[in-house]
């Protein structure tokens, strides 16, 4: 066999295909070439220091900072710490839920990493092992925490750091240590070319609290990042050991969260929602950028024949010299119609402050919110106001959304807009309508939507539901998308990709 035959078939090589293509999963753009560039840093860097391939493969695989939340959780899958039942475990496990939280605690104040690793792998050993049958048992990092509770150590942690019994600890080495390694004996090992991860990288947090002279305010601080980083490492050690014994392929698309571009706008909670608040800018400035280009493409014409023809007659019939219809587009006005009910409220929101911050690419910006009433609340998307929800607390406090009854009703809130706000609509106007259709039983009242499209230049309607729960109970998407086009959007990337297609040049 060749040399290059040989490499491509060997368990290192199969180990970063299988990686690459879980982040494809996710959906994280990686081409060939990024793959190539990849296994020449797996082949540039070594094998000695995980850190340092953490870092290489995330240089060569990525392209936005979104992203390593995704690829981290999956590096941890297919380069792991460690393998088997306790991660770099170098003396004896805890005995009790009590003498663990006693040891975290000493570890958390010193800032050690090295200890937190492996306290992470004896909690989910002792804590977090869980079985629903004969042979399907397995580990739970919700149980582990539920049951250990590191949160409720802050307190303790500062009230000995105030006695004085937690100054001046040293922080975790900085080199590897032995570990456990990545074996060739794993199931879907890397083989014994991996060499041994040791338990000890980094090097940890630094002094113990109080030996820099922090404040209590700071030092708190301090330790809620130390105790979340704990959680996490409790997590990645769950995901691990389920891992081992179900596939790193398996655990990599069902047990990663999906980066805050693709969550979900109905199942998003509150912390994915303050990670999408953060995209909105971005974002906007990447889909302006498209907008722009697509407007100096268009603002070239089309060939003009005749005149073409008349200027080739210098050169003998040649068309040397084409001539153009110059095509000057003007900018496109935009109002959006959005529903800010129950759980579709925080796709409106969010999709309000996108177009607000792209609203240098249109000539007018208007924005209508309802529930069964509209109100326009274009001032109040305009003041700059960045989160999302307090956008929709300004927005439920300020504007007359709603009228006898607090449940959404599109008949009503078209049938308003049509009678009260239709000179907001003319032939340059796009009209975007955000909402899941869903009427709880009132007439949909599809003549006002008939009469909104009659008088725009287009309509489009955003709809956060699967395109399989439309016309189920009380939604009336298919009768509304007889009269505008409704397209599913349900996260921030398909909302990109949707105002990108949909507005006009």
């Amino acid at each position: 066999m060749s040399a290059p035959a040989a490499a491509a078939s060997s368990p290192l090589a199969e180990r970063l295909t299988g990686f690459v293509r879980a982040l494809r999963g996710h959906g994280i753009r990686i081409g060939p070439g990024e793959t190539v560039d990849a296994a020449a840093v797996l082949e540039v860097l070594g094998l000695t220091d995980r850190e340092r391939i953490r870092e290489g493969l995330a240089a060569a695989l990525l392209r936005a900072d979104r992203q390593r939340a995704v690829f981290d959780a999956a590096f941890e899958l297919y380069f792991p710490l460690g393998v088997g039942e306790l991660t770099g475990t170098s003396g004896a496990p805890a005995a009790d839920r009590d003498e663990l939280r006693d040891r975290l605690a000493e570890a958390l104040a010193a800032g050690d990493t090295a200890a937190l690793n492996r306290l992470a792998g004896e909690a989910v050993d002792l804590l977090g092992r869980y079985r629903t049958s004969p042979g399907s048992d397995g580990w739970s990092a919700h149980q582990t925490l539920d049951r250990l509770r590191p949160q409720t150590l802050l307190a303790r942690i500062l009230a000995d750091q105030r006695a004085g019994g937690r100054g001046g600890g040293g922080g975790a080495g900085s080199g590897f240590g032995s570990g456990s390694g990545v074996g060739s004996g794993v199931g879907s090992g890397v083989g014994s070319g991996v060499g041994s991860f040791g338990s000890g990288f980094g090097s940890g947090f630094g002094g113990g609290i109080g030996s820099g002279g922090f404040t209590e305010r700071l030092d708190a601080d301090e330790i809620r990042r130390r105790i979340e980083d704990f959680r996490n490492r409790v997590r990645t050690e769950a995901r691990r050991r389920v891992a081992e014994r179900r596939g790193a392929e398996f655990i990599a698309e069902r047990g990663i969260a999906p980066s805050a571009d693709q969550v979900d706008f109905l199942i998003a909670n509150r912390e994915q929602l303050v990670e999408l608040r953060r995209t909105v800018q971005p974002l906007a400035r990447k889909l302006a950028t498209r907008l722009a280009a697509r407007r100096r493409r268009a603002a070239r014409g089309q060939i003009d024949i005749r005149r073409t023809l008349r200027r080739s007659l210098s050169t003998g019939g040649v068309p040397l010299r084409p001539a153009y219809r110059r095509h000057r587009p003007a900018r496109p006005e935009i109002v959006l119609l959005c529903d800010v009910s129950g759980s579709v409220a925080g796709f409106a929101n969010f999709t309000m402050l996108l177009v607000q911050a792209m609203r240098d690419q249109f000539s007018k910006v208007r924005v209508y919110a309802f529930v069964n009433r509209v109100d326009e609340v274009t001032h109040l998307v305009t003041t700059g106001e960045a989160d999302p929800a307090e956008l929709g607390r300004r927005i439920a406090a300020e504007a007359t959304i709603s009228g006898w009854h607090g449940s959404s009703d599109y008949g009503a809130a078209l049938g308003e807009f049509a009678e009260r706000h239709l000179d907001a609509v003319g032939p340059r106007t796009s009209v975007i309508v955000l909402g899941d259709a869903r009427t709880n039983g009132f007439d949909p009242n599809v003549a006002a939507l008939r009469r909104v499209a009659a008088r725009a230049r287009r309509v489009d309607w955003l709809n956060p539901e699967s395109p399989s729960q439309w016309g189920t109970g009380d939604s009336a998407a298919p009768a509304y998308a007889e009269v505008v086009a409704m397209h599913t959007c349900r996260n921030a990337r398909r909302l990109g990709e949707l105002v990108t297609r949909l507005l006009p040049v």
